[in-house]
C-alpha cells in the first residue's frame, strides 16, 4: 500500500478545482479541436491536428497525475487539531535569520502545495522537518547547501486557509 501524502484542506481543493477544470473544458475543447482538424483532410501534414493531440496527451497525463495524488491524499484541516504553540504541519510561522536579522514567513504545507515565492514550504524540506516541534523563541538550526543556518522562531500561527 502507498504512503498517503498530507495536503491542506486549500491543497486539496485546488487539486480537485483543476481537474473539473481539465475534465470539463478542457478534454471537451481538445477533443473538438482534435475533430475540426479531421475534417481538413490528410493528417500527416495536418499541424492543428498534431497539436491539439499532443495537447490531448497532456491534458489526459495530468487529469491520471491529480486523481493519483488525490488518491494517496491525507487532508488535514489544521482548524480541527489543537493548537499547542508548537510548529506543525500547516502552522504559519515567522523567523529571523540570527546572522541577518532578515525575516521570512512560510506556512509548512504538503510537497504538492510547496511554492517558495508564495511562502509555502513542504513539510519534507531541510527547514519545515527543522521547524517542527519547535516553538515561538527557540532557534532551528537549518543544514542548507550553503552550511548550517540559524532562525529564531518569532511567532508561529495556527490559521484557517
Amino acid at each position: 500500500m502507498s504512503q498517503q501524502t498530507p495536503m491542506t484542506v486549500a491543497g486539496e481543493k485546488a487539486l480537485r478545482d483543476e481537474l473539473k477544470q481539465l475534465k470539463s473544458v478542457d478534454r471537451p475543447r481538445i477533443t473538438q479541436a482534435i475533430a475540426e482538424a479531421r475534417e481538413h483532410g490528410d493528417l500527416k501534414e495536418n499541424a492543428e491536428y498534431h497539436a491539439a493531440r499532443e495537447q490531448q496527451g497532456f491534458c489526459e497525463g495530468r487529469i491520471q497525475e491529480i486523481e493519483s495524488k488525490l488518491s494517496n491524499v491525507r487532508v488535514i484541516d489544521i482548524t480541527k487539531i489543537p493548537y499547542t504553540g508548537k510548529v506543525i504541519f500547516g502552522t504559519t510561522v515567522t523567523l529571523i535569520n540570527c546572522e541577518t536579522d532578515e525575516e521570512v514567513v512560510y506556512r509548512i504545507v504538503g510537497e504538492d502545495e510547496a511554492s517558495v515565492k508564495h511562502g509555502k514550504i513542504s513539510v519534507t524540506s531541510p527547514i519545515a522537518r527543522a521547524l517542527i516541534g519547535k516553538e515561538e523563541g527557540d532557534v532551528a538550526v537549518v543544514n542548507a547547501p550553503g552550511g548550517a543556518i540559524e532562525y529564531e522562531i518569532e511567532k508561529v500561527e495556527h490559521l484557517a486557509e
